[in-house]
Parts: C-alpha cells; sequence; structure tokens
C-alpha cells in the first residue's frame, strides 16, 4: 500500500510550545493512568499546560473500546477487564508492551480525526522503519500489520499478516487521549483471552517475535524521533 507523507499534516501552529515527553519506569495500574489522563486532557484544553506524550507499561490487563462485543472476551477472569471511552473493541496490555498516550490539542494542529489517526499510524510505521521492520496499514483494519509470508496462507490465499501495533483514540473539547501501543516482547499467549480488536482472521507479534532483540529504551528512541517527524518538537517532561 502506497504510504502516505503525513509529516507537514499535523505540526503544530508556529510558536507552540514542545510537546512534553514523559516516561514512566515503573508499571502503570490502568486507573492511575487514566486518572492523570483526564486531568492532563482537561488543563491542555484549559491552556493551563502543554501537550504531553506518556510513555509507560501497564500490568496485564483488557480494555474494552465502544465498540467492544461482549463475545469476543473468550477468557473474562483471565486479567482485569475495563470498560474503556476510546473507540475500538478488546485489546490487551501489559508488561513488554509500550503503551504511548497521546494527549494533543488538534485546536493546534489540525481538526481532522481521520487525519489525526492515520498519523499515529504513520508514527508506528516510522518507528518500525527504524529497527528494519515494514509496518503497513489496510483500510479495513485499525492498527499497523507485518506480513508473515513464512506462516500459511489465509482461507483466501492471502498472505498472512499479524498485527504488531493497536491504536485506540478518544477526542474531549478536540484534546486527544487513549493513543496507541507497540508490542515490543509482550507474553502473545495473552491476547488468546480475547479476539483482538474483533479480528480473528489474523493473528498477533512483537518485535521480538520478528527477531528484532530490543530493548525498550531502544523504541522508546525511535518512537520519539517518528513522533518529532510527524508531530514536531518534545522536551523532556520535568
Amino acid at each position: 500500500m502506497q504510504r502516505t507523507d503525513l509529516s507537514t499534516e499535523m505540526l503544530p501552529l508556529p510558536g507552540s510550545p514542545p510537546v512534553r515527553w514523559r516516561i514512566s519506569e515503573d508499571l502503570v495500574p490502568y486507573e492511575e493512568a487514566v486518572a492523570e489522563m483526564e486531568r492532563q486532557v482537561a488543563a491542555i484544553a484549559d491552556g493551563t499546560a502543554d501537550e504531553l506524550v506518556w510513555l509507560l507499561e501497564p500490568p496485564p490487563l483488557y480494555t474494552a473500546g465502544t465498540s467492544a462485543d461482549e463475545a469476543d472476551l473468550i477468557e473474562p477472569e483471565r486479567f482485569p477487564v475495563f470498560a474503556t471511552g476510546r473507540g475500538g473493541e478488546y485489546t490487551y496490555h501489559g508488561p513488554g508492551q509500550r503503551v504511548a498516550y497521546v494527549m494533543l490539542d488538534l485546536k493546534r494542529r489540525r481538526q481532522d480525526v481521520r487525519a489525526y489517526v492515520a498519523a499515529l499510524e504513520e508514527v508506528v510505521i516510522r518507528t518500525l522503519e527504524k529497527m528494519n521492520v515494514k509496518g503497513e496499514r489496510r483500510e479495513d483494519r485499525v492498527g499497523v500489520w507485518v506480513r508473515r509470508p513464512e506462516k500459511p496462507a489465509l482461507p483466501d490465499d492471502s498472505m498472512a499478516e499479524d498485527k504488531i501495533a493497536a491504536l485506540g483514540i478518544r477526542l474531549r473539547r478536540w484534546v486527544s487521549f487513549h493513543g496507541l501501543s507497540i508490542n515490543v516482547d509482550p507474553d502473545l499467549s495473552h491476547f488468546s483471552g480475547i479476539v483482538p480488536c474483533g479480528i480473528s482472521a489474523y493473528g498477533v507479534t512483537s518485535l521480538v517475535d520478528l527477531g528484532q532483540l530490543v530493548m525498550m529504551a531502544d523504541v522508546d528512541i525511535r518512537l520519539r524521533e517518528a513522533f518529532e517527524e510527524v508531530f514536531g518538537p518534545t522536551a523532556r517532561d520535568v
């Protein structure tokens, strides 16, 4: 699929402050993460805080987006399940996965939800590209995918594909929250307790599963580089 250059479409207005860049080293419980997001989004919308990207790892859990089908929750007792206001269906989050909560004021950028989602996908694709992994977007499936020619073909004879990154967003007063997750080295068996994003025909993979023996810190560096290419400068949040 042809790659779209979105590098100038989500840049901030001239003179805007850099996006704060925060990394949490310890696992962050989901309820705490959501409460902090709510606080930050309100402050950004009120103009009392600059935009923020928050990188973290959560403990093992499942989240249900606004389109989640209960039939896709195969093992409801396996991990805690949280209803969330983001778009999408069921997904798994846990250690070894880089979650990026992206809190941007689209009034300072471009008030276009589809362009924003495409820009987040572009950030993931560029991050993977910097680690020699070709990620691709699909018009009929949200997220970022990798082709797996070494796996058996699908029933329609198309090449097998696995999902390596998920996206789910919400907007309030044109400020975004939730964001994206990249599978670095999670326990992929934990995805078997759900139908990830309601899609059963495809698998799930990670950078380590693809043979890229990278550390989380390596991914963070590449992710920040890719984010700045698409959304503009960042500054460490202190």
